[in-house]
């Protein structure tokens, strides 16, 4: 008799879970996990406390036995403003030093949270993506918008540097330094087609199917191979800090583990037969 895998016993479900501070679904049998930023009428401010319960979540998704893809956008035709101006930034401006670091690295620990996760993150950008709702776009590993997204790193126009959730290491990454730099040091606002056209957003597409093209293309990242698919993020994380000779043997290790998978002997197998393999994450 095989012994029980003390590991697969640590893992639970997360798709029937509820929030308090946003909206959560599951789509495509519970394997794709819809996350709805659902204040509209303030076009989907953050506060302290969905801040905080984000950043839970995306911890939590690294011991999810279901849901293998995200979906993050925002209701009522904006993604999400950033910081409510009267719920965090009014209380932040009276907050000594000290207690404005303890949020600051809350802040940060939601963005490595969503980068630590094993689980590809969609965003579906529509209308405002603004301070750190730019940054939950940026944060995630593809981006589609409408063509009314408007996106704006908007730091500067408050008093404040431009270096704010990591904008200053990821942003150069998809865009490039000038680009980045002149969003950063301006707060303009980058329309969608500049997004599109620098490799901000993956792809421009009508507001009526951008939760179904999101959903979509998460349903078919939750059907391949979830291992592999976890360790290509992380390494797309971790390789930008390391000499090609050091990437190339982090390389050599991560795919020998995942050839060591039964995804990978699926896959084999499947190809024999001349039929769509099945991926079962393992």
């Amino acid at each position: 008799m095989t012994a029980p895998d003390p590991m697969s016993a640590m893992r639970r479900p997360v798709a029937p879970r509820t929030f308090d501070h946003f909206s959560w679904s599951a789509a495509h049998d519970g394997r794709v996990g819809v996350i709805t930023l659902n204040r509209p009428e303030r076009k989907n401010p953050l506060t302290f406390a969905s801040y905080a319960e984000l950043r839970d979540l995306f911890r939590d998704l690294v011991y999810a036995s279901d849901v293998r893809a995200i979906v993050l956008t925002g209701a009522g035709g904006n993604f999400c403003s950033g910081g409510d101006v009267f719920e965090i930034i009014d209380p932040l401006t009276r907050m000594a030093v000290p207690e404005l670091l303890a949020f600051t690295r809350m802040t940060g620990d939601l963005v490595k949270a969503m980068r630590a996760c094993p689980q590809p993150i969609i965003a579906a950008v529509d209308g405002v993506a603004a301070g750190g709702g730019a940054i939950l776009a940026l944060a995630s590993d593809l981006r589609l918008a409408t063509p009314a997204a408007k996106t704006a790193f908007l730091f500067t126009r408050v008093g404040l540097a431009g270096c704010d959730m990591g904008a200053c290491a990821i942003l150069p990454r998809l865009i490039g330094q000038g680009r980045a730099s002149e969003l950063l040091y301006t707060g303009r606002t980058m329309t969608a087609e500049e997004g599109e056209r620098w490799g901000f957003y993956n792809a421009i597409v009508p507001a009526e199917s951008l939760l179904a093209e999101a959903t979509q293309r998460a349903a078919a990242l939750a059907d391949g191979p979830a291992f592999a698919h976890a360790m290509t993020k992380t390494m797309l994380q971790q390789e930008w800090s390391v000499s090609v000779d050091q990437a190339l043997e982090m390389e050599a290790q991560a795919q020998a583990l995942c050839m060591g998978t039964q995804d990978f002997r699926r896959a084999f197998e499947a190809f024999a037969a001349k039929r769509t393999p099945e991926f079962k994450g393992n």
